[in-house]
């Protein structure tokens, strides 16, 4: 009779155990944690990542809808950080057991100030700390990596943000991709036509805030004579001083483009029906501005 007692006991402690349901390696256990907003509502966008005392990533991910992530990890001391856009990063210490919950418990994230905007006025893009990247896809598998070498730009700062303008101008004839073959090919009428269309251009129509530091900048881009509307996803960096003491702002953007739509066809295919140079095109924009005058 007591046996069969203690043995239902031990069950009944099993079953409510924080691990009961996690099946784990004799040297690892769970950690955990639950993310939550100043009025104690889940941040179901946190981003989570666990390095060991090295600094060595270990484990990342996002959180699930209900703010928590849970990971199993090798018994040890482990770097636990949490961000989230629009919020403050939170950083803490763990020490997991074996087959042990080392739980962070609920963590509330405070709300970040946003960085301070650039003052109205015309800025310049300053070239030498800004670049203007692309990746294309090759044979469907390998991924191409290149740049232009040569470009300008100007950003007219308005009273309000949103109402702000920008200008660039790529000569396309500095595309570069570190292989001399390719990048004529690339100059040529097949691809960008630089005798025809010697520049890519660049309008913005509108700015609008989406979150956080996050902007939307659309716009008209001119390519091989063809325009069409783009809208740049844009981190903002905010504010710093330079060398000399000048001001500088910095922001990083992307968008994708569709070669067709710039009547950029031209196309080979392997024997196993599939093309050389994937249908889009991934750019990259890191700039720094600096004010003109």
């Amino acid at each position: 009779m007591f046996g069969r007692w203690l043995g239902n006991r031990t069950d009944r402690v099993q079953r409510t155990s924080p691990l009961a349901a996690v099946q784990t390696p004799p040297d690892a256990g769970v950690l955990s944690c639950r993310v939550l907003d100043p009025v104690n509502e889940p941040v179901t966008h946190a981003e989570f990542a666990v390095s060991d005392v090295r600094g060595r990533k270990v484990v990342s991910g996002g959180a699930d809808p209900y703010g928590s992530f849970m990971a199993t990890v090798p018994a040890g001391e482990y770097r636990v950080a949490v961000s989230a856009e629009g919020y403050t990063p939170y950083r803490a210490t763990a020490v997991v057991g074996e087959n042990a919950l080392a739980s962070l418990g609920d963590v509330t994230l405070q709300v970040a100030r946003p960085p301070e905007l650039p003052a109205p006025g015309d800025w310049g893009i300053e070239p030498t700390h800004s670049s203007i990247a692309f990746t294309a896809r090759h044979i469907g598998l390998a991924r191409v990596h290149g740049r232009f070498n040569s470009f300008a730009g100007a950003v007219r700062i308005a009273d309000r943000v949103e109402q702000s303008a920008m200008h660039v101008v790529i000569d396309a004839a500095t595309i570069d991709t570190g292989v001399r073959m390719r990048d004529d090919h690339l100059r040529s009428a097949d691809f960008l036509d630089v005798e025809r269309f010697p520049t890519l251009e660049f309008y913005s129509e509108r700015c609008a805030h989406k979150a956080g530091n996050r902007w939307a900048v659309t716009g008209a881009l001119s390519l091989r004579g063809v325009t069409r509307t783009v809208t740049l996803d844009m981190d903002y960096l905010g504010l710093g001083n330079g060398m000399e003491g000048e001001a500088r702002a910095a922001f990083r953007a992307s968008t994708e483009l569709h070669r067709d739509d710039y009547t950029v066809s031209w196309q080979t295919m392997l024997a196993r029906g599939i093309a050389v140079v994937g249908p889009s095109i991934r750019v990259d924009l890191d700039v720094q501005l600096v004010p003109k005058g």
